[in-house]
């Protein structure tokens, strides 16, 4: 696939295009961040409708409240009003409820009685790392004791120097390691650590990112033909039989994490300031084997999981593929010459504005069958802002580092312009 020379204009380079992705990120918006407050602390999650689940006795997981506290922080960045009010109720919630006061560290589920699942995991953790070093940005008052608190968490209890990766879950009194490790977790702690850096200026954050990238990625996924390997044993055996639940450690490997990943490295890379030189290979591969093997070229989307024959296992649509492919397509032409990149950023919103953003309700349709009609296997309602947010406002700024960090950067460039 190439670009006609009369129309070879990146996107996002066009102002009816950057109007077009602000629009979209004010509609999510719109949809998400007022009926999500929960009075009691927290947040609701949201049916199809954008009514709140469960209003009477709401469950709260830590990775909903800490995304929201991350999207309401750009919010605030962008100059949204209403933004610092949900990043104070997320963040108070955090460090009130989610926060262990006895054991240390942060359950992961909790209702207005208490804690409903108090395994203290990674994948929270991360997500913990990520919110608190977002609300330091924007200057909230537990910022910083939030982020040297859930620093000395995941370096005490899940940080494995040896392997360079994260120990991935606990009992709630941290009796008991879980004897599995996972990729997804180590991902997004690749994401909060790099958050966190660009937050601190600690390199100790970034050390630790560059570590569980060479691990996954150039120890495992690039071996692998450039696919994500998800499921090992305490040794970092790969664990290719692995059955597990298909929400947070699906079967099989997930090509949208192999999107995701091609986004990080880059990111990655850049605030390495570029000298590992495999990264940006790693990440151009990564997502050409996940448009490959992962799209149906039938219908449209990218299967949920694939088998290690490269088939697929769950052949539904889900909505954060697409978005994590639109963001990691955009970072991606920002270093790279070829056409492919961009011709696939256009396929891909083309495929999200006709099947999967619901014009009509508002949000992103969180599942789709593999004909692209709705459906609700493993979702309920539309779960988060934060994958779909990100793929609309990636795009608009330069590809410096994180998007907090490219949103400030471009304040304070206009500022001297003015």
């Amino acid at each position: 696939m190439t670009l006609a020379k009369t129309n070879s204009s990146p996107w996002p380079q066009r102002p009816f295009h950057q109007q077009y992705l602000m629009r979209q990120t004010n509609n999510l918006y719109d949809f998400f961040e007022s009926p999500s407050i929960n009075p009691k602390g927290g947040f609701f999650e949201l049916d199809d409708e954008g009514v709140p689940l469960d209003v009477d006795n709401s469950t709260r997981q830590i990775h909903v409240t800490t995304r929201m506290v991350h999207c309401a922080v750009l919010g605030s960045l962008l100059g949204r009003p209403g933004s610092d009010e949900i990043v104070d109720h997320g963040m108070r919630y955090i460090w009130d409820h989610h926060r262990d006061a006895k054991h240390g560290g942060y359950v992961w589920g909790l209702d207005d009685s208490g804690v409903t699942d108090g395994s203290k995991q990674a994948y929270g953790h991360a997500f913990v790392l990520l919110a608190a070093s977002s609300a330091k940005l924007v200057g909230h008052p537990l910022a910083d004791q939030m982020l040297a608190d859930v620093t000395q968490v995941i370096d005490t209890r899940f940080w494995d120097d040896k392997t360079g990766s994260m120990r991935d879950e606990y009992n709630q009194d941290w009796s008991q390691l879980l004897p599995y490790r996972g990729q997804n977790a180590n991902m997004h702690m690749t994401e909060a650590l790099m958050a966190a850096f660009e937050a601190t200026g600690n390199k100790d954050y970034l050390q630790k990112a560059e570590r569980i990238a060479e691990l996954i990625i150039l120890k495992n996924a690039v071996p692998l033909g450039h696919r994500v390997a998800e499921h090992f044993n305490e040794n970092w055996v790969l664990d290719k039989g692995y059955e597990g639940n298909e929400m947070f450690r699906p079967s099989g490997s997930t090509p949208g994490h192999w999107l995701e990943w091609s986004r990080l490295l880059y990111q990655l890379w850049i605030l390495g300031e570029k000298h590992s030189s495999w990264m940006t290979g790693a990440a151009r591969e990564l997502f050409r084997q996940s448009v490959e093997l992962g799209w149906d070229k039938q219908h449209g989307g990218f299967f949920y999981t694939l088998d290690w024959d490269n088939q697929p296992i769950m052949r539904e649509k889900l909505w954060w593929p697409v978005a994590e492919a639109i963001s990691a397509a955009a970072y991606i032409s920002a270093y790279d010459n070829s056409d492919y990149f961009e011709v696939w950023y256009r396929k891909l919103w083309d495929y999200a504005e006709n099947h999967v953003i619901d014009h009509a309700r508002g949000g992103w349709l969180s599942e789709l069958k593999e004909d692209l009609t709705p459906t609700s296997r493993l979702f309920v309602g539309k779960p988060d802002i934060y994958h779909a947010l990100q793929a609309c406002l990636i795009p608009l700024y330069p590809a410096h580092g994180s998007l907090t960090k490219a949103i400030i950067e471009a304040d304070h460039t206009m500022k001297t312009h003015v």
